[in-house]
């Protein structure tokens, strides 16, 4: 039983999803996460919150990695290839950021993830998904 009306909501509509609005969703929770890091940057708790930010963010990128490395991945290769590079410097940023933390660093990491969710929000739905595809919403990202 929910305990909350919100979370009502937020559980049908994460059940209604589809692939693509899942990833567009949990790429603009990761931006979001870490824009609050970054408006937040002379917070108390702001060394937890940056490093739960950043391992969500980790996370959200290495199951797009392994999707994107599968053969039968959908997309065509050279978007894989593209989607695989940038991966990478996103997974170079994070790391880079967890060991000289700097507010400036978490800049790109957020343009990116809300360019890419811009991006398959606006794309046609009959198109392959980055990584979900048509699977039910991942709760491990709560």
């Amino acid at each position: 039983m929910y305990a909350n009306p919100a979370e009502v909501y937020r559980s049908t509509d994460q059940a209604t999803m589809s692939g693509r609005e899942i990833e567009a969703a949990v790429l603009t929770k990761a931006a979001l996460k870490l824009k609050e890091c970054q408006n937040n940057w002379e917070a108390d708790n702001r060394d937890q919150k940056l490093e739960e930010a950043l391992k969500f963010n980790q996370r959200i990128w290495g199951i797009f990695q392994a999707e994107l490395a599968k053969e039968d991945n959908p997309l065509p290769a050279q978007l894989r290839r593209d989607l695989l590079s940038l991966s990478a410097f996103i997974d170079r940023r994070i790391l880079e950021t967890m060991a000289y933390p700097s507010p400036e660093k978490l800049t790109i990491v957020i343009d990116i993830n809300i360019n890419i969710a811009a991006g398959l929000r606006g794309s046609p739905a009959n198109e392959p998904t980055l990584a979900f595809a048509e699977q039910p919403y991942a709760p491990a990202f709560e």
